[in-house]
């Protein structure tokens, strides 16, 4: 297994991950978007911290999880398939711990509001971005981790602590934020108890996606997969697999692979796909054309694989369309939502290859004919309203004390 090294400190001049990514795409010119697109690897090693971003002065931890863009087979891997998937630098979200006499979890000024201006505000604000914040995805993983360690016999020392957090992650854009909160949380725990080297890194994804499911989140491994590995990763979810080991196969994959990429979302993606799929059902009950089509798109992860190892980017392409026409095919036009038809229209407008980073509300678009077709892209989507930005790449997140726990 290769993994990337922990990237170094910011070095001047290079651009600083700690203002929101938007910001800073907003603030470049459309040329210097383009080249920086070009020049993602170079510096995705210069940044400053990924989810190992630790401050231990006076005991605090901190740590950052960053978003997630599913390149290829999602969303198989809900229905033991396959998957490739990225940590994205743009966006983060940050956990910190520091003790305390009494363990408390601190709401966060904007995502966990109880007080607001008015009914309607109140409204409005329950309308964009639901009922919840972050609260209770730190209470949920600390109810995991504690029955986990319990369960295997993982003594825990004594110590209260007070948990607060942030993120920057557009709501609804599906680059996986709540599970970001979770990973950086799950982080903070490992190494305020100083259990990390008791627990797998395969087993991870699993303590943050069984926080989610009990607060009645559906999804699937693949995001928490990237997010605790980082970097560029393939998995395979296939049943033999996931019966034998109790997890999927993870493999990293080498971030310098990857060609330049753009993400593309809606500021406000709030009257996005409001139908409820039925695939899901579907897909139990034995439909043969889910069951198939399933099956397709986890072998675009398959062939994607070797398209990247390769650096046959016109097949990368292809298989990026390909794995958005399937998905489209099984839900339908009305589960998708028009915003995020229209982004992927947008970029195809332009030639390039596109689809959506998660379930919806961003979508990752690659222009096989280089900057020149990107900087089309980039007009096209300003022309349509959409936020447009190159795509960062973080290296790989392990430390030293989890490549002890890591078996595959």
């Amino acid at each position: 297994m290769t993994l990337t090294k922990r990237p170094s400190p910011l070095s001047e001049g290079e651009p600083d991950f700690r203002e929101p990514a938007a910001k800073q795409a907003k603030a470049m010119p459309a040329a210097e978007l383009t080249s920086a697109a070009s020049a993602k690897t170079e510096t995705a090693a210069a940044m400053s911290s990924s989810s190992v971003d630790l401050n231990v002065a006076d005991g605090c931890v901190e740590h950052r999880t960053y978003a997630r863009i599913g390149l290829l087979g999602n969303p198989s891997d809900l229905y033991f398939g396959r998957a490739i998937s990225f940590s994205l630098g743009n966006f983060w979200a940050s956990v910190r711990l520091e003790p305390s006499k009494d363990l408390v979890i601190i709401p966060h000024r904007k995502h966990d509001l109880i007080s607001f201006a008015s009914l309607r505000h109140m409204v409005g604000r329950v309308q964009n971005e639901g009922y919840y914040g972050g609260v209770r995805l730190l209470m949920a993983i600390c109810n995991v981790f504690y029955n986990y360690c319990s369960k295997n016999n993982i003594e825990l020392k004594d110590g209260n602590f007070t948990l607060s957090y942030d993120t920057n992650i557009p709501r609804q854009a599906g680059l996986s934020g709540s599970s970001a909160i979770v990973c950086a949380a799950l982080n903070c725990l490992l190494d305020f108890y100083e259990v990390r080297h008791l627990i797998k890194v395969e087993i991870r994804p699993h303590l943050i996606l069984s926080a989610e499911n009990e607060l009645g989140i559906v999804a699937g491994l693949q995001d928490r997969v990237a997010q605790v590995y980082g970097g560029l990763v393939y998995m395979d979810f296939s049943k033999e697999i996931m019966d034998s080991l109790g997890h999927g196969s993870y493999t990293p994959m080498d971030i310098n692979l990857l060609p330049p990429l753009h993400l593309i979302y809606a500021e406000n993606p709030s009257d996005s796909g409001k139908v409820h799929s039925t695939v899901r059902q579907r897909w139990l009950a034995g439909d043969e054309f889910i069951i198939s089509s399933m099956e397709k798109v986890a072998n675009i992860a398959r062939d994607g694989k070797k398209a990247l190892t390769e650096k046959n980017y016109t097949e990368l392409a292809n298989l990026m369309n390909h794995n958005f026409d399937l998905r489209r095919a099984m839900f339908g036009d009305d589960v998708l939502g028009d915003v995020n038809i229209k982004m992927i229209e947008t970029a195809r407008s332009v030639g390039a290859a596109a689809k959506f980073t998660g379930s919806g509300g961003a979508v990752v678009a690659f222009c096989p004919g280089g900057d020149d077709q990107a900087k089309l892209l980039e007009n096209a989507c300003h022309e349509a309203g959409f936020v447009v930005q190159p795509v960062f790449v973080v290296p790989s997140v392990l430390t030293d004390n989890d490549l002890v726990t890591f078996s595959g």
